[in-house]
C-alpha cells in the first residue's frame, strides 16, 4: 500500500512539474496564416525550463490542421512538429495537445487572418523607382523613452556620451519623423535590424538576434513595429527589413540550448571565417578553404548557423515569411550575403518570391572586384552555382566608383576613371538596376570624411547617387554633413541624429541650429531626390556614358519622355562643356536647364563647370 501511495505522490508530483513546464513552452513559428503557399509548417517546441519533451505525445484539433509528424531532435527539450495547413482551414486558434505522465497541456497556435482591403498592400519590392533611407533607430529619434531599458534584459546601459551604449532611440522616433523624411524625397525606409538583441554590449546596431520572433522592446517591440510598417504604407513609402541568415548573437536560444550538435557549425576551437569571397568562385579553390569562408564565424559573439541542416532552415526561411506577412515588410536587406550556403539562399529567396511575387531583395557584398560582387547576384555568368539574389548593395560603384572619382588625381585607370570602369561591368549583371548604390553606411567611414571636409566633393557625390542607375540608398545624417570614421572602432560613424533628441542643441529636423553649408546640402539633397522622384529617364530609363576626358565625365539618363545629362568635373580647374561632342544624346535639343538652379542654358553659348563639381541638367526642345 505504502508502495503504491509512493507511485501516486510520484506521479502528482511529475504531473505538476509538467504542468508547470508547459507553461514556458515556446512555439517557432508563433503563428501562421491560412491560404498560405508554404503551408506545410514545420513549428519548432522549445521547452524553456529545460523539462524534457522526449516523452510527450502531440495531438492536434482543429479543422484543416494536421499533423503529419513529431520530430525528436537530439535535444529532449525541443520537438519539430510537422503540421499542414489546409486551403480549407480557417482563421482561428489551433489546439496544440502536449501529453506526458497522464497529464495534458493545450497549447493555442493561432492562424491569423491576411489582411485584406484599402491600404493594406505590403510586399510591394523596392525599385529603381525608390530612394531608400538607411537609418540606425538607436541613433536616430527617441520617440518614447519610457522603453530606454527594459528589466531583465542584459544590456542597461544608457550613455549618449558613450558611442557604445545604447542611445534610447526607437520606432517611434521614426514615425514621428516621417513628415521630414517624405518630404526630403524618401520612398523607402531600411532600418538595421529590429529583432531581439538580449546581449550584454554593443546591442545598438542590432545584429546579434536572440530571439527570432521578439521585436527589440527597446524599439517599442512588435507594436511600434506595425504602426511604423501602416504608417509608412499610409503614405505610399515602403518598409525594407534587415534580415540576418549566416549568425546569431551568442545568447540566442539556439545558442544556449541547441536543438542539435550540428545546429551551428562547430570547430574543435574557435574558427573564423576568412573573409576571402574568392574562393566561393575559384574554380582552383582547396576545399578546406571554402568550408572556412562559409562555416568559420563572423565573430566569436556571432555564432555561425548551419544551414544545411533541414531544421535550421526550415526555422530561417519560415521566419523570413513570417516577418512579411506579420509586419508589411516591402524589401528585404541580407546581411553578410557572401558568408552564408548559397542553396540555402536560393531557396530562402525563392520561398519569399513565391510567396510574394513582388518581393524583392537585396544582399550585403562587401568584396573587391565586380566580378566577385556580380557572382553572388542573378548574373550572366557561367558558374557551377547560380544565385538567384536580385540585387546587391553595390559597394563597387561606391567605395571603389565615386569615392575615388572625386579624391583621386584622373590617370589612365585612376580617378573618375575607376567609376566609368566600375560601369562599364554591368553586362555581368542581368538587372543592374536592381543593385543598390550609396555614398556610405553603418559600416563605412561617412563620405563627408572621405572627402576630407570639402562641400562641393559631397555636392558631387549626392548628385551622382541621384542620377546614377540602380536604387539610391543615402545613410542618415549624410544630407547635414555628419562625419565620422570607422578607425580605430565603427562606433564613430553611428552618432546620434540632430534633434532626435529633446534637448538637442541642433535639430536636422526643423533647421535649427544648422551651420550655412549644412543647410545648404540639405537643401541639395531635397532638391535631387525630389526631382529624381519625377524623373522617368532616371527611375526607369537607360544610361549612356562617356569615356572620362582629363577628368570630366559626362552620362545621360533617357527614355522617350526625357534625357537628363550629369556632367562631373573631377579636376582641379575650371572645363568647358561642348554639347556637340555628346551629340548622340543631344542631337534634337536646343536648350538645357540646370536641375539645381532651374536657369536655362542655351546649347549655342560655351558652359563652364567649376573644378570639383558637377551639374544635372534637364535637356529642352
Amino acid at each position: 500500500m505504502r508502495f503504491i501511495k509512493f507511485l501516486l505522490l510520484l506521479f502528482l508530483v511529475l504531473s505538476f512539474q509538467w504542468a508547470q513546464a508547459q507553461q514556458t513552452l515556446k512555439l517557432y513559428p508563433s503563428n501562421w496564416w491560412p491560404g498560405m503557399k508554404w503551408n506545410k509548417v514545420q513549428v519548432l517546441v522549445h521547452s524553456t525550463d529545460e523539462s524534457s519533451l522526449a516523452g510527450a505525445q502531440v495531438r492536434i484539433i482543429y479543422p484543416g490542421v494536421t499533423l503529419v509528424k513529431t520530430n525528436r531532435l537530439e535535444n529532449p527539450h525541443y520537438l519539430a512538429l510537422d503540421l499542414n495547413v489546409a486551403p480549407t482551414a480557417k482563421p482561428g486558434n489551433v489546439e496544440i495537445q502536449f501529453t506526458r505522465n497522464g497529464a495534458t497541456q493545450k497549447i493555442q497556435w493561432p492562424l491569423l487572418a491576411r489582411r485584406s482591403g484599402k491600404g493594406t498592400q505590403y510586399a510591394q519590392g523596392v525599385t529603381s523607382e525608390d530612394f531608400i533611407y538607411l537609418l540606425m533607430p538607436d541613433r536616430f529619434s527617441n520617440g518614447d523613452p519610457s522603453n530606454d531599458r527594459i528589466a531583465g534584459l542584459r544590456d542597461q546601459t544608457l550613455n549618449r556620451d558613450s558611442i557604445f551604449h545604447r542611445h534610447g532611440g526607437d520606432l517611434q522616433g521614426i514615425i514621428n519623423h516621417l513628415d521630414y523624411l517624405q518630404d526630403l524625397g524618401v520612398t523607402a525606409i531600411w532600418p538595421t535590424p529590429v529583432l531581439q538583441n538580449d546581449m550584454p554590449n554593443r546591442t545598438e546596431h542590432g545584429y546579434a538576434f536572440t530571439d527570432h520572433y521578439t521585436i527589440e522592446p527597446r524599439f517599442g517591440g512588435a507594436t511600434a513595429y506595425l504602426k511604423l510598417s501602416d504608417a509608412l504604407h499610409q503614405r505610399g513609402m515602403k518598409l525594407i527589413q534587415d534580415a540576418v541568415y549566416n549568425h546569431v548573437g551568442s545568447y540566442h536560444f539556439t545558442v544556449l540550448d541547441p536543438p542539435m550538435k550540428d545546429w551551428l557549425h562547430q570547430w574543435p576551437t574557435y574558427t573564423q571565417t576568412t573573409y576571402k569571397d574568392q574562393t566561393a568562385m575559384d574554380p582552383y579553390a582547396a576545399p578546406k578553404d571554402i568550408k572556412l569562408l562559409v562555416d568559420g564565424w563572423f565573430v566569436p559573439t556571432m555564432p555561425d548557423l548551419n544551414q544545411n541542416n533541414p531544421y535550421v532552415a526550415n526555422f530561417l526561411i519560415q521566419h523570413a515569411l513570417w516577418c512579411v506577412e506579420s509586419f508589411g515588410v516591402d524589401g528585404w536587406r541580407i546581411d553578410t550575403y557572401i558568408y552564408n550556403d548559397l542553396s540555402f539562399m536560393n531557396r530562402c529567396n525563392k520561398a519569399l518570391v513565391d510567396e510574394y511575387p513582388k518581393m524583392t531583395m537585396f544582399g550585403e557584398t562587401m568584396v573587391h572586384n565586380t566580378v566577385s560582387q556580380a557572382y553572388f547576384a542573378d548574373n550572366t555568368m557561367n558558374t557551377p552555382v547560380k544565385s538567384n539574389l536580385q540585387g546587391v548593395t553595390d559597394f563597387q560603384t561606391s567605395t571603389y566608383g565615386i569615392a575615388k572619382a572625386v579624391n583621386e588625381p584622373f590617370g589612365w585607370t585612376e580617378g573618375v576613371n575607376r567609376l566609368y570602369t566600375v560601369l562599364s561591368h554591368d553586362f555581368l549583371y542581368k538587372n543592374p538596376m536592381r543593385n543598390v548604390i550609396f555614398l556610405d553606411n553603418h559600416d563605412m567611414t561617412r563620405f563627408f570624411t572621405v572627402v576630407n571636409g570639402d562641400l562641393n566633393k559631397q555636392k558631387t557625390g549626392l548628385m551622382w547617387l541621384l542620377t546614377c542607375r540602380g536604387i539610391p540608398q543615402m545613410y542618415y545624417g549624410t544630407e547635414v554633413l555628419m562625419k565620422g570614421s570607422t578607425y580605430p572602432v565603427d562606433g564613430w560613424v553611428r552618432l546620434d541624429f540632430p534633434g532626435g533628441w529633446n534637448g538637442d542643441g541642433k535639430n536636422a529636423f526643423t533647421g535649427a541650429g544648422l551651420t550655412r553649408e549644412e543647410a545648404e546640402i540639405q537643401a541639395l539633397a531635397k532638391k535631387f531626390a525630389n526631382f529624381r522622384k519625377k524623373s522617368s529617364a532616371i527611375k526607369t530609363g537607360k544610361m549612356m556614358q562617356y569615356v572620362p576626358n582629363n577628368g570630366l565625365y559626362v552620362y545621360f539618363r533617357y527614355d522617350q519622355n526625357q534625357t537628363v545629362m550629369c556632367v562631373m568635373n573631377t579636376d582641379t580647374k575650371e572645363r568647358t562643356i561642348d554639347f556637340g561632342a555628346f551629340e548622340e544624346r543631344t542631337k534634337g535639343f536646343s536648350a538645357a536647364r540646370d536641375v539645381l538652379t532651374d536657369a536655362l542654358l542655351p546649347f549655342n553659348q560655351p558652359l563652364s563647370i567649376g573644378a570639383n563639381s558637377m551639374m544635372v541638367m534637364e535637356l529642352k526642345k
